[in-house]
């Protein structure tokens, strides 16, 4: 079933009128989490890191999926305080930069933020052909797909900072699409998040569907057509499932990396950056973790 957002009218509307850095620091108040005064200490995983500009302590963590070595992105602002975990599922390209900043900036807003590898190794693409094989198997086997998702799951979930009771998920692109099979699959996930996801992926079961579900779609999504919209739409609502489907005016497929319209021009894809249509689909994520997860 389609629901219409919860939040105060009031907040949704002051919202749209503030800068994302303000937006940030609302949802961080709201939390009641803050990063300020984070120091480094003692850990078990590796190459930890700070960031002196925004307190953040950064973690490159390994662990065992599918009996393949993972090598996944642990961003948290460090403080005795129990705080909402959040994995990060990357793009097809792989957990890159881009995923490493998305991790960062969920950290600064309050949550501990785990960018999960979901290929093995910490393997990444530059090029479409390398990023294709690199998803395939994930796609063709959600069950594979799943172990992955999971393995890092059970990760984000033994750590001292997080708050076991209050997780989400978000993903880009292939990981929109492998955020919703792991629900799909009966995941017990708080929210779920696709940014200009795939929208196929397997059967909705509402008997293993029971998280709620954040659509964050491209209005000229030329990889995702309208059809698949409706497919996808109907499935949700014939099992009653909880979701918004939010579409930006203007905006393609991969709309909130900065980096889409260079690859577009580079690979011949339909692909671009929007900012009005990121910033805005940020902050329907901000509000729709203020609804679940607080």
């Amino acid at each position: 079933m389609y629901t219409k957002k919860r939040s105060f009218p009031y907040f949704r509307k002051k919202i749209n009128l503030m800068k994302t850095t303000d937006i940030m620091l609302v949802s961080a108040a709201f939390l009641v989490i803050g990063c300020g005064g984070a120091t480094n200490k003692d850990s078990t995983e590796t190459a930890q890191t700070m960031n002196p500009a925004d307190s953040i302590v950064t973690n490159s963590v390994s662990y065992q999926a599918a009996g393949d070595t993972m090598q996944g992105y642990l961003a948290f602002c460090e403080d005795t305080i129990k705080k909402p975990g959040v994995l990060v599922v990357h793009e097809w390209w792989g957990l890159d930069d881009y995923t490493k900043r998305r991790t960062r900036e969920l950290a600064d807003l309050g949550y501990v933020a785990l960018a999960v590898d979901m290929y093995g190794q910490g393997k990444t693409a530059d090029n479409p052909d390398g990023a294709l094989a690199l998803a395939t198997p994930n796609y063709q086997d959600p069950q594979l797909a799943k172990q992955r998702f999971d393995a890092a799951l059970a990760q984000l979930k033994a750590h001292p900072d997080v708050d076991t009771t209050r997780i989400a998920a978000i993903g880009y692109c292939f990981g929109g699409s492998m955020v919703l099979n792991a629900v799909k699959l009966g995941d017990p996930l708080q929210a779920a998040v696709s940014f200009h996801g795939g929208l196929k992926g397997v059967p909705a079961n509402k008997e293993l569907l029971k998280t709620p579900i954040l659509i964050c779609h491209g209005a000229e999504d030329g990889l995702v057509p309208d059809s698949e919209v409706e497919a996808f739409r109907a499935e949700l609502d014939n099992i009653g499932a909880t979701y918004e489907f939010k579409a930006y005016p203007g905006a393609t497929h991969a709309f909130t990396n900065p980096a889409a319209t260079e690859n577009g021009k580079k690979f011949n894809m339909p692909i671009a950056y929007n900012a009005a249509a990121d910033t805005a689909s940020w902050n329907d994520m901000i509000l729709f973790f203020d609804q679940y997860l607080r």
